[in-house]
């Protein structure tokens, strides 16, 4: 059995927002590939320990605060990895390549003009994505839509899931226009949570595709290859953890993982709870969203438990 080599990953943001990327020297495993920096962890070393001396080691900068961004495990033919990797939001120095290797600060939106290893890929999903994502829920009409979208845009947050029942082009293009036109506004995401024939029919009539795909389980069940373009964010819903292999499967960028904790409109539901949440978790190379009964007072637990952030309707709309 190949051995799982225990990695420490620093994504290192400075003061304007761009990320910290190193080259691989080419005699290395993946040579030659760009890479966010970090080093194996020792026998007995806790992640922090080794995020602090191989960040030091190699870029000569000394971390002072750092926070859990994403768990990836990822197998070449030639080797297995655990990628740890935690997000950098305080250090001081200025990080050089103290081994020789290139550095450059570069904004997160040109990370994918960058060539990487396969399993920094999700690294590069998890930074681009918030820890807060949004789902419209009901409203009394289109006027009433757009004001509850403005007020959760005016918040700050900066993913929305248009998510209404049976959703069809001809009954609701009027309000997928002015939710795109209120998103673009603000520079935020809009996802679609519609069957996959729902989607095509909504971006037949658009030169560029403008907004992402969210499907639930059952559609996401009967497809086995990645339905959209690497361009088009992409998402599913998932409940357990043949539904969060599968949606991997199919190429998904991110997922859902409900319900976590009680709510009003499944009052019935078998629940996750945070410890059954963290299990699955592990089983997710990609980021995943805690959904069910979560605000804003459970990122902190959401993030402990491996996820991205959280999801929710109640929380924002």
């Amino acid at each position: 059995m190949t051995k799982l080599v225990h990695v420490a990953v620093g994504v290192i943001v400075n003061a304007d927002g761009k990320i910290l990327i190193a080259k691989r020297p080419v005699n290395v495993h993946q040579g030659g590939l760009w890479e966010f920096p970090g080093g194996k962890v020792d026998a007995g070393e806790m992640i922090e320990q080794a995020l602090v001396r191989e960040l030091y080691e190699e870029l000569a900068i000394d971390v002072l605060a750092s926070q859990p961004l994403i768990q990836i495990r990822h197998h070449y033919p030639d080797k297995s990895v655990l990628l740890d990797v935690h997000k950098i939001t305080q250090f001081t120095g200025s990080p050089i390549g103290n081994e020789g290797q290139p550095v450059q600060w570069v904004d997160a939106r040109a990370l994918e003009k960058f060539e990487f290893p396969a399993a920094n890929r999700p690294i590069i999903s998890a930074i681009k994505l918030p820890e807060k994502y949004v789902i419209t829920g009901p409203s009394l009409d289109t006027t009433d839509f757009i004001a509850r979208l403005h007020c959760v845009l005016e918040k700050g947050l900066r993913i929305v899931q248009l998510r209404v029942a049976d959703f069809n082009v001809d009954t609701h293009q009027s309000l997928l226009d002015a939710a795109m036109r209120a998103v673009d506004q603000s520079n935020a995401n809009l996802v679609i949570n519609c069957s996959l024939a729902e989607y095509h029919r909504a971006i037949q009539s658009r030169s560029d595709t403008t907004f992402g795909l969210h499907l639930n389980h059952h559609h996401a069940a009967v497809i086995n290859q990645r339905p959209v373009g690497r361009q088009v964010l992409f998402g599913v819903s998932c409940h357990n953890a043949e539904e969060i292999v599968h949606a991997q499967h199919i190429g998904a960028d991110y997922l859902f993982l409900s319900p976590v904790l009680p709510t009003d409109s499944h009052p019935s539901a078998t629940l996750l709870g945070w410890e059954s949440f963290s299990a699955l978790v592990e089983l997710a190379n990609i980021p995943v969203y805690a959904l069910g009964g979560v605000g804003d007072g459970h990122i902190t637990m959401a993030q402990s438990c491996g996820a991205q952030g959280v999801a929710g309707i109640s929380a924002w709309w």
